[in-house]
């Protein structure tokens, strides 16, 4: 959380543009890609495109979430999307399995991302004010990579999650030549790729497993 506000600034964003992307975005690795293009004065059309394609999990989210708050007003469903993450998502998925509401669900949920959201614009906030002091022998930035690392891996349970993961990762790092990050991009449309193939495979042959017996 610290190393998304002091990469902001170090990366050349006005503190106050920082501060202004860090409450109305709330998405750590979006902040991280979207800084240094923006500082570098990047096309438009390359944030944007960066930024929608590091978040179209939150809209996978949100589809999981459909059938436990499908039922609530819009109005409390876009407060809610507003604090989808990634960590609330696990827990939450983990405390309630099966997809139908509960009475425990919007407090478990509340609880959840008061902590992760508090915490999260607390460090953000102060990473920001800090920037400029942060040494980089500390190592923020690599402290930030080995913690979404290992939140990753916590999300990654069977072959349709660990085929694009790798995927993604060989793809990255095959396209790191490309100019303006956009090597984030053809990993993202790669993993996506894997994973739609992956699942339509799955579900091919569940059926014709079902059907046999």
């Amino acid at each position: 959380l610290l190393v998304t506000g002091v990469a902001m600034v170090k990366s050349g964003l006005d503190p106050w543009v920082a501060v202004l992307i860090s409450l109305t975005v709330f998405a750590g690795t979006a902040q991280l890609a979207a800084a240094p293009l923006i500082a570098s004065d990047a096309p438009l059309w390359v944030v944007w495109a960066t930024a929608l394609c590091l978040n179209l999990r939150f809209a996978v989210f949100s589809s999981q979430w459909r059938p436990y708050f499908a039922h609530l007003p819009r109005r409390r469903r876009a407060l809610l999307s507003y604090f989808c993450a990634d960590l609330n998502y696990v827990l939450f998925m983990r405390r309630w399995p099966e997809p139908r509401p509960d009475p425990g669900q919007q407090p478990y949920f509340w609880g959840g991302v008061t902590v992760n959201a508090g915490s999260w614009h607390l460090m953000s906030l102060l990473g920001i004010a800090l920037g400029h002091r942060v040494p980089p022998e500390w190592g923020l930035g690599f402290a930030g990579t080995v913690a979404l690392l290992g939140m990753t891996y916590v999300m990654l349970a069977d072959r349709a999650t660990w085929l694009p993961a790798i995927v993604a990762g060989a793809a990255a790092v095959a396209a790191y030549a490309l100019p303006l990050k956009l090597n984030m991009l053809v990993a993202i449309a790669a993993a996506v790729v894997v994973g739609t193939v992956t699942d339509h495979l799955d579900r091919k042959s569940t059926r014709l497993n079902s059907s046999h017996t």
